[in-house]
């Protein structure tokens, strides 16, 4: 069985891979961004990394556009070239952003990549405006000259913008209730995060006309990934490095976030899982509470099964792009693509 360990794929591959579809994508999004309105097309930007608060450039490309990178990668499963699969990829990532946007503000994270977050920059109401407007233009960057493949495409996306916003709205509740099972999170992860990894991993298929078979696979791909995506974030969110992550150590259980891994110590049934939900009970957490919250974690199992989730999906996203027909350049992208995002240090 292949693991988050298995490092058969060469990071700056991986890297030039994302570089090439950024590319490819930042130039039509950030037109599409452009035609907002003034205000809102700043924060877009600013939000994207493109520019500081006052609209001067910053020699930056942003984030690592893994979605819009999928949505290529999707074309050229279909032998056909990526400027088909443009708008599909455009259209994810602005919807990605969207739930950005939306997430700092719920979560009230203050940091953001290596610097402040929209709201706390230009205020609450104009950071979820801004997203409004992201989620808004997302569905009308799709084409409409290619018949069938424009509905379906459009199809996906609605749904799964439909399943990002019922697991925002399961995460936020969550947060109030001490009985989150593992089948619950897992269904909340699937919903919030591997939705819209899995119509990034089709739409471009489907816009190029590739077999329905090969769409479905890649959206079974997509999801794979997606789980394995959040549990490695769950990680990264107790036991990553601010220099690594933008946020401080431990920056989820100050939330008292129901991470994959919180939710498995806490229903693991030992001794640790009892202090550990005793401890996040309590109304303020010091420093030291916190870091001994996180060593409860560890030690009831939290996060060994976040870990064995991580490696579960990966192998499971791998097995769906062996049973694709695909050019083996592609083949070698996205399956270096897919341990890359389950390979992310945690």
């Amino acid at each position: 069985m292949r693991t988050s360990a298995d490092v058969g794929f060469v990071a700056a591959d991986v890297a030039a891979t994302l570089d090439r579809c950024q590319r490819a994508t930042k130039p039509a999004l950030q037109r599409a961004i452009a035609e907002l309105h003034p205000q809102l097309a700043l924060i877009g930007a600013y939000h994207q990394g493109w520019c500081n608060a006052d609209g001067s450039e910053v020699n930056a490309n942003g984030g690592k556009a893994v979605r819009p990178t999928l949505a290529l990668l999707s074309a050229e499963v279909a032998g056909t070239d990526t400027t088909v699969a443009l708008p599909g990829a455009v259209a994810v990532e602005l919807v990605h952003n969207f739930s950005i946007l939306h997430d700092d503000v719920m979560d009230g994270d203050r940091m953001r990549r290596h610097r402040p977050t929209a709201w706390t920059v230009f205020g609450t109401g104009l950071a979820v405006l801004a997203g409004d407007a992201l989620l808004t233009l997302s569905g009308q960057i799709l084409p409409r000259g290619l018949g069938s493949r424009s509905s379906v495409a459009a199809d996906r996306l609605t749904c799964a913008v439909s399943e990002l916003i019922l697991g925002q709205a399961e995460d936020l509740s969550f947060e109030q209730r001490s009985d989150v099972s593992i089948g619950e999170y897992l269904a909340m992860s699937s919903h919030k995060t591997a939705a819209l990894l899995s119509c990034s991993a089709s739409i471009g298929a489907v816009l190029a006309g590739a077999p329905p078979a090969a769409v479905e696979e890649l959206a079974t791909m997509g999801r794979h990934l997606g789980m394995a995506f959040q549990a490695v974030d769950d990680l990264l969110g107790i036991w990553g490095s601010e220099d690594l992550t933008g946020k401080s150590v431990f920056s989820d259980l100050r939330r008292r976030k129901k991470t994959l891994p919180v939710v498995a110590a806490i229903n693991a049934g030992t001794a640790e899982s009892r202090e550990l939900a005793r401890t996040l009970s309590r109304a303020d957490l010091d420093e030291d509470e916190v870091g001994y919250a996180a060593g409860l974690v560890e030690a009831a199992g939290g996060r060994d099964r976040a870990r064995r989730e991580v490696d579960s999906r990966l192998n499971m996203a791998l097995d769906s792009i062996d049973r694709i027909e695909m050019p083996a350049q592609t083949r070698a992208e996205l399956a270096g693509l897919a341990r890359y995002l389950a390979l992310r240090k945690t």
